[in-house]
């Protein structure tokens, strides 16, 4: 029955957190050759995910009224201001084209991370409180501990994927461009996708 559940959870964690790996890779990029990159990526990943789990939790447990499913797509405003900020400094800063700036690369704040990680979770929400109403409370811990698990395994793969060479030169030269489209793309499908503002 444990088992099973562990299965269960890879299978849910898997179909609603791969699309991360491009998130999390291009916050990579952006922190490149800055010391404690990593360590804030994954504190900040681990912030966002506790919150879109206890959100869920809360939801299955009965507490709809403090997160109603027509909140979540308004999540999408979070990535969206976010994308638009990266893009005025990026705009801001489009002349400074020495090496030190390529090499050194961004600070990559916890809070950011975070809150990306959880504005994206609004459909992971959506998956987990129908699974989390169907099974028993053991499985419900079960799936938590795989998620929060896996989350570290979710960060290592981003930071492989965005240190190969041809993908990190890559980032590297369009990483000031490809963050903020990402961040601005992300917002506006998590908002017309759920129908926010009327969309």
């Amino acid at each position: 029955m444990i088992l099973s559940s562990v299965l269960q959870a890879i299978g849910l964690f898997l179909a609603t957190n791969i699309d991360d790996i491009i998130i999390l890779s291009l916050f990579f990029a952006r922190g490149a050759g800055e010391r404690g990159t990593t360590a804030r990526i994954l504190i900040g990943q681990y912030l966002g995910f506790i919150g879109i789990l206890g959100a869920a939790v809360l939801v299955a447990l009965g507490a709809g009224a403090f997160l109603p499913p027509e909140v979540i797509p308004y999540f999408g405003l979070i990535p969206l201001g976010l994308g638009l900020w990266a893009a005025w400094q990026a705009w801001r800063g489009g002349d400074d084209d020495d090496d030190d700036a390529k090499i050194e690369g961004k600070k990559v704040a916890v809070w950011t991370v975070a809150a990306v990680t959880f504005a994206n979770g609004g459909d992971n929400i959506g998956v987990y409180v129908p699974v989390f109403l169907s099974v028993g409370t053991a499985a419900v811990i079960a799936y938590c501990v795989v998620f929060l698990v896996l989350v570290a395994v979710l960060v290592g793969l981003a930071k492989f994927v965005a240190t190969r060479r041809p993908i990190a030169e890559a980032l590297e030269r369009w990483e000031h461009i490809l963050f903020p489209l990402v961040l601005i793309g992300l917002g506006i499908f998590i908002l017309v996708s759920g129908g926010a503002f009327g969309l």
